[in-house]
């Protein structure tokens, strides 16, 4: 039994794996060379040469209906991930660029996955609803080459996916050799520090990987309280404090190291202050929106390196801004395909309601209703950031935690990660602060709605929509229809400005070059866009 339950993690991570790289492939390899063409069911691209085909469903999220395949010598074929590796790697060298950590890194992040998946069978998920969605993304974004590639051995143990919990480090640092700003009570809540020093949290694997001195002005206190990763890995909640801490990672998870930057540590900080008042406005208009500030952060003065890789940012927790009878769900939980969940009726996430539960009225019978409520929460509280205040958020799933009221209908939608968030250049007043801080802070116009586009169109939306009408592309068209009548009914409110006006005209939607930021080998802030067929057209 044990040997099929390997084997069955295996085929899953390979099947998941396969299908993650097709998508890229489709969306930046074969589509910008007009190499892709639908057939209904079927979608056909052609890879250095290689005829492919897969059944697809879900419109621009690219759902795949069975097993993809080859054209070899007349006849399909299945397609094995090794070989489509090696197809996209002919594809991509054509240009003269190669990358030879390219196949280990596809290859790793299906071990992975297969570790993940073993992990998870014997472990016993969070009974919090919403932490049990933060775990629930087993198979990582759906258009990324390796999105379970990780540095560093041990990952397991600290890996959301794996059920996770473990203690926290407690460190004192000398109060001198300190560096914080904000709002760091809830740090010192989460036990004592002897006299003349300051409680400083780490993550053990962090400290796996720095080995920081100890001595004069840092000191090992022992464990602290136990913590419970979120999606993203180095960001932990505390239960007993009702807290969520943001560490660094020296660690690559899918493209980035997750390192908190210096000027990001103080970025979080200014961004909390000045959005306070901008998310008090907003309510007026929209009640259901709720955000996480970050108030404050610790760490250790000194060099950059463990300047940066010591640090922690508070967070609030989403149990804290949600009202009562609101629970919040991650949204990237909402769009796994094929998995129980909300939004086929169970409740995967113990306690949390299922939107499409018959006995919902409005929900079950009617999903149309279902998904106007959700647009209307998450996407018109996005579009009045950008347009009225010159603020852009990062929408995206693992960025939105949705909360579901009783009857599991979106009630309230929370945004969260300050590191994403920036001000449209021009429109605030950045003077006073260092060059660095306000250069990270923000963005110009332009690139601004293209990532408020991607992130909530692409990124999030594409992907709800998807899992919501399962095989039923007449369903999936009608979702689309309706989510243009809100957005388009709201441009009004606005004014009418143009870019939502082309949006809604139909111009085609830009997605994250996630593949082709990875064969460069480029940092992720580097990655580009190429444009994909727009569905509220």
């Amino acid at each position: 039994m044990h040997g099929l339950a390997v084997d069955a993690a295996d085929a899953e991570a390979e099947e998941a794996t396969l299908a993650a790289l097709l998508r890229c492939c489709v969306r930046e390899v074969a589509g910008p060379r007009g190499l892709v063409w639908p057939a209904p069911p079927y979608v056909l691209l052609r890879v250095a040469g290689t005829l492919l085909r897969a059944r697809t469903r879900g419109g621009a999220a690219l759902r795949f209906d069975g097993p993809p395949e080859r054209l070899e010598a007349g006849a399909w074929r299945p397609l094995e991930g090794d070989e489509l590796v090696r197809l996209a790697e002919a594809e991509l060298s054509a240009g003269g660029t190669g990358n030879g950590e390219f196949a280990g890194q596809v290859a790793a992040s299906r071990q992975a996955v297969a570790a993940i998946l073993r992990a998870r069978a014997g472990a016993t998920p969070p009974a919090d609803p919403w932490l049990a969605s933060e775990q629930a993304l087993v198979h990582g974004h759906p258009f990324h080459p390796s999105p379970k590639a990780r540095d560093g051995a041990g990952w397991l143990r600290y890996a959301p996916e794996a059920h996770a919990r473990f203690p926290l480090r407690l460190l004192g640092v000398r109060a001198d050799a300190a560096a914080e700003a904000g709002d760091v009570s809830a740090l010192d809540a989460l036990g004592a520090a002897p006299p003349g020093r300051l409680l400083l949290p780490a993550h053990p694997w962090q400290l796996d990987l720095l080995r920081p001195a100890f001595g004069g002005e840092l000191v090992d206190l022992g464990p602290g309280p136990v913590a419970v990763p979120t999606s993203s890995v180095r960001t932990v909640y505390v239960p007993d404090a009702d807290v969520c801490l943001k560490f660094s990672l020296d660690v690559r998870i899918t493209n980035c190291v997750r390192r908190n930057a210096w000027y990001e540590l103080a970025g979080a900080v200014e961004l909390t202050a000045r959005l306070g008042p901008v998310f008090e406005a907003l309510r007026a208009a929209h009640p259901g929106v709720r955000w996480l500030p970050e108030p404050g952060y610790r760490t250790l003065q000194g060099p950059s390196r463990p300047h940066e890789g010591l640090s922690v940012i508070v967070r609030e927790s989403p149990w804290a801004v949600c009202d009562p009878g609101v629970t919040p769900v991650l949204a990237a939980a909402l769009a796994v395909d094929g998995a129980p969940g909300p939004l086929d009726g169970t409740s995967a996430f113990d306690g949390a309601p299922g939107p499409l539960d018959g006995a919902a009225p409005g929900a079950a019978g009617d999903p149309v209703a279902w998904w106007r409520a959700y647009v209307a929460a998450v996407a018109l509280p996005v579009l009045d950031l950008y347009f009225t205040h010159g603020v852009v958020l990062e929408p995206h799933l693992q960025n939105v935690l949705v909360g579901l009221d009783a009857s599991g209908a979106p009630a309230q939608a929370v945004f969260r990660d300050l590191e994403g968030v920036k001000l449209v250049a021009g429109r605030h007043d950045l003077a006073g602060l260092h060059p660095r801080v306000a250069e990270a802070l923000t963005y110009d116009a332009g690139r601004g709605w293209a990532r408020v586009v991607y992130c909530l169109l692409v990124n999030h939306l594409t992907e709800i929509a998807a899992t919501l009408a399962g095989p039923d592309d007449v369903l999936l068209r009608e979702l689309w229809r309706a989510a243009r009548d809100v957005l388009d009914g709201h441009a009004g409110v606005l004014g009418g400005p143009l870019p939502l006006r082309d949006l809604l005209a139909g111009a085609p939607l830009p997605a994250k070059a996630n593949l082709l930021v990875r064969w460069a080998r480029a940092a992720d802030r580097g990655a580009g866009y190429v444009p994909i067929a727009n569905p509220l057209a």
